[in-house]
């Protein structure tokens, strides 16, 4: 299921040194660091990924 994640640059990210990417799937969204895409993501179910982008929105 991971390998066929679509990942796109997150419109959170002000510039091109501090990017981070994100992929939605069913149920679920990931995070990964475009500098370092070898170490990983990090999954969230959706509802949690949601409360987070909320948040943030409220917050900026």
């Amino acid at each position: 299921m991971y390998s066929s994640l679509e990942f796109r640059k997150s419109s959170y990210s002000a510039n091109e040194a501090a990017c981070v990417e994100v992929a939605d799937a069913p149920g679920m969204s990931a995070v990964r660091d475009t500098q370092n895409r070898d170490a990983g993501m990090l999954t969230f179910p959706s509802t949690e990924w949601r409360a987070l982008i909320d948040t943030a929105r409220r917050e900026a």
